[in-house]
C-alpha cells in the first residue's frame, strides 16, 4: 500500500468521524433542556466536539503526506456520510434535488480519482 494512500485513508477516516460528531450535536439540538448551560454542557456536545478536535488531528496528520489538492476532495466525502446518516439515523426525505447534488459531488470525486 503506497504512503499517499495510507494517509488518504486517514484522512477519510477523519471525514467519517466528523460526519459522527454532527450527528450527536444534532441529536443534541433536537432536545430540549432545562439550562442553557445544560444545551452545552451534556455528553452529546462534548464527545462531540471531542470527535472534531480528534478529525481535526487526524486531517493535520494525513497533510503531512497528501498533496493539498486532494484535501478537498477527501472532505467532499463528508457530504455521503452525512446524507446517509440523516436518511437512515434522522429519516430525512431524500428528494431529487438531494439526488442530483449528491450525484455531482460523486462524480466529481470518480473524476478527481480517475485522473481525467
Amino acid at each position: 500500500m503506497s504512503e499517499v494512500l495510507l494517509y488518504a485513508l486517514v484522512a477519510l477516516f477523519g471525514v467519517f468521524i466528523s460526519g459522527i460528531a454532527q450527528v450527536l450535536l444534532k441529536k443534541s439540538a433536537n432536545k430540549q433542556y432545562d439550562s442553557a448551560i445544560h444545551e452545552y454542557l451534556n455528553p452529546l456536545v462534548i464527545v462531540g466536539y471531542a470527535l472534531f478536535f480528534a478529525a481535526t488531528l487526524l486531517s493535520t496528520y494525513a497533510y503531512k503526506v497528501i498533496p493539498l489538492s486532494m484535501g478537498p476532495i477527501l472532505d467532499a466525502t463528508g457530504y455521503i456520510y452525512v446524507t446517509i446518516f440523516g436518511i437512515t439515523i434522522f429519516h430525512e426525505k431524500f428528494n431529487r434535488k438531494k439526488v442530483l447534488a449528491l450525484a455531482l459531488i460523486i462524480l466529481g470525486i470518480a473524476i478527481y480519482a480517475l485522473g481525467v
